[in-house]
């Protein structure tokens, strides 16, 4: 069972959920941040006994010797991150996805591939729970290939929870992607609303299975929940607006562990979600 936690927007409530869904869930799941640049879980997650892997994107490399500036590498290249006017190709390396296409249609075999750092995926443990994050590098702009790296730790038939970045692009694609349910987190504004639909209409395209979770109750109006019903959108936990859960996340602590009351609700939905794998969550999208 594989269970991305994502929202259309940030500030929801996310990592909340994700983090305190992984606590209630002890050694049986593990936890991979793919917000890869700005993961926080482990803020919340004393961990230990951490290890690093650097992660590299393949780009081109010119041979000058023997290009004759023919521009089929420019031709073939979809994101123009290697381009030539009848000259020697220019290489712009941070547009580069790593397809290595250009090497294949060199006709003179002029380009080889050296390697681009993009991050790092990190390991930890906190009580039982193994979190995998990524830390794209400063500058880097290309996250997808980050995000399959921390994706790729995975053992197979492993329980895991994926924190997802925000929004509805290209990054999140590559997070949910592959994932057995997806829980949406919204709150109760015309903005959360907004984003939602957006967030609804990703999930239905990759023909994930979904259902939502809505976060500080007793702000903002009732219209999220009336566009779910109006969908046939499970609406499988609601978070009430306590000034308290917000003093507890500011100090890096988690609610399950500050709140006490709170980790039923929680509990609820990790044996909603994870013990009913055989009929994809008991939930319909």
């Amino acid at each position: 069972m594989i269970l991305a936690i994502a929202s259309g927007k940030g500030g929801t409530g996310k990592t909340t959920v994700a983090v305190n869904l992984a606590r209630v869930l002890r050694s049986r799941a593990w936890l991979l941040d793919c917000d890869v640049e700005e993961p926080n879980a482990g803020l919340f997650l004393k961990t230990s006994r951490r290890t690093e892997e650097i992660v590299s994107l393949p780009v081109p490399e010119v041979d000058e010797a023997r290009c004759d500036g023919c521009g089929e590498c420019g031709k073939f290249c979809a994101y123009h991150a290697i381009v030539s006017f009848g000259t020697i190709p220019l290489v712009f390396p941070s547009m580069c996805h790593g397809c290595g296409g250009c090497v294949r249609v060199c006709p003179r075999k002029a380009i080889r591939e050296t390697s681009r750092r993009l991050g790092v995926v990190v390991s930890s443990k906190s009580r039982g729970i193994t979190l995998i994050e990524g830390r794209l590098d400063v500058g880097e702009s290309l996250s997808p290939p980050l995000i399959r790296a921390v994706k790729a730790g995975l053992p197979a038939g492993r329980p895991a929870i994926l924190d997802a970045p925000p929004g509805t692009s290209c990054p999140v694609v590559a997070a949910v992607r592959g994932a057995d349910h997806v829980l949406l987190v919204t709150e109760p504004t015309p903005f959360g609303l907004y984003d939602l639909r957006l967030a609804v209409d990703l999930v239905r395209e990759l023909g994930l299975p979904y259902s939502v979770v809505v976060n500080r109750i007793g702000t903002g109006d009732n219209r999220v929940q009336e566009y779910c019903a109006g969908k046939k959108i499970p609406v499988v936990l609601e978070i009430p607006d306590d000034r308290r859960i917000a003093e507890a996340y500011s100090r890096g602590r988690l609610i399950v562990e500050t709140l006490p009351e709170y980790r039923a609700l929680f509990e609820r939905l990790a044996e909603k979600l994870f013990s009913a794998d055989g009929e994809r969550c008991g939930l319909e999208p």
